[in-house]
């Protein structure tokens, strides 16, 4: 089987990163995959290593988050054009399967499965929490007949309406062990923020309750690791607010780190406090499989992830001081912080690995060979 795999961006965000896990178990079952994605990010030079073919699509430039007229109105011109290349893609490389990661190419890659009579998978990594973005999806998945792989069930939660009883499947993202789990705790507390910075991964809250904790626990060490993606003024803007916030605070900024296990070997707790999450975050099963204990806000899929005050804490309300406060009892009982790490660590062996995920993704693409053709050409 030939699978063409259609991305919106070429950056490595965390629905990118899923697609890494998925391409090599595609590529042990004997299959084909083929890649096609805009820009030129280093998503681009990790296909390339698996040994995967990449075709460039044409940039489709929208807001992230929500999605204005303007935006509605500059996508529907894209999309016939869009259309027209994924459908040239697919018969230039014989392609079975249409696997669409995101959204924004979704509509088009729809209608060229309904032209060609080709099945197409999307998998669906953030929670569609505008109507019309819902809406447009939706109806993409019927013209195409699809089936759809969410990350969480909140996350597939607007989809419910559009698909078949059987077209919907939850499959939560697994991550692999790393090679190092945390080292032993030094006296010096170590707490960080980990993944792509913008106003809805609540890096404000972090260094403001980092602020906030210094009072009691002087000598604790605060580390943001991330940056802004995909072309994102806003996050861009928003960025330098952080870094204002945080001057004379002992807080050290990474940058964006390939590496993300190396940057939780350091840390003795992870501070996951996103305040509007659309889906269920890799990095807080990245933190279970290396033995970090977990803070969050209750935010998007987070609660489907972490059971508080057993393998993490959840903290509401979603504020500064709240996070501080919980922070402060933490580091005042790190016994709880080791108990949580070790259920943690067993939740992640049981239920989150790398293998369980790319075998139940496998069952999803296999399924595909028993659909009946989309449509006909028209």
């Amino acid at each position: 089987m030939n699978i063409l795999f259609l991305d919106q961006f070429s950056d490595l965000g965390g629905a990118q990163q899923c697609l890494l896990d998925v391409i090599p178990a595609v590529q042990a079952a004997g299959w084909n995959a083929t890649c096609a994605l805009p820009g030129s990010g280093k998503l681009i030079d990790r296909l390339h290593d698996l040994g995967v073919t990449v075709c460039t699509l044409p940039e489709i430039r929208l807001a992230s988050g929500r999605k204005s007229a303007l935006d509605f109105a500059r996508f529907g011109a894209h999309t016939l054009k869009l259309k027209r290349d994924i459908a040239r893609l697919a018969d230039m490389h014989r392609s079975d399967l249409l696997y669409v990661n995101g959204p924004r190419v979704l509509p088009p890659a729809a209608w060229a499965a309904r032209q060609t009579a080709r099945p197409l998978i999307f998998h669906c990594h953030n929670h569609l929490g505008q109507r019309a973005a819902a809406v447009l999806a939706g109806r993409s998945l019927q013209l195409a007949r699809a089936r759809a792989i969410a990350c969480c069930r909140y996350a597939a939660r607007p989809l419910w309406p559009y698909l078949d009883p059987g077209r919907l499947r939850v499959i939560y993202n697994g991550v692999r062990e790393p090679a190092n789990l945390r080292a032993p705790a030094t006296g010096v507390p170590c707490i960080g923020i980990v993944g792509r910075v913008a106003p809805e991964k609540g890096q404000v809250e972090f260094v403001r309750a980092a602020r906030i904790v210094v009072r009691r626990f002087p000598n604790a060490r605060f580390v943001v690791c991330g940056a802004p993606l995909f072309g994102d003024r806003r996050a861009e803007l928003y960025f330098r607010r952080v870094q204002e916030i945080a001057a004379g605070s002992p807080m050290n900024f990474l940058g964006w780190q390939e590496d993300v296990n190396a940057v939780l070997e350091s840390l003795d707790i992870l501070v996951v406090p996103s305040l509007r999450e659309p889906g269920a975050p890799r990095v807080v099963l990245e933190a279970f499989a290396a033995c970090v204990p977990v803070v969050a806000f209750v935010s998007g899929g987070i609660p489907e992830l972490v059971v508080d005050g057993k393998t993490g804490f959840l903290v509401e309300p979603p504020t500064a001081e709240a996070l501080a406060e919980k922070l402060e009892e933490l580091l005042g009982a790190p016994e709880r912080l080791g108990s949580a790490a070790g259920r943690a660590y067993e939740t992640w062996k049981e239920d989150f690995t790398v293998e369980r995920y790319q075998r139940e993704v496998l069952e999803v693409i296999g399924l595909t060979q028993t659909l009946p053709a989309t449509g006909r050409s028209i």
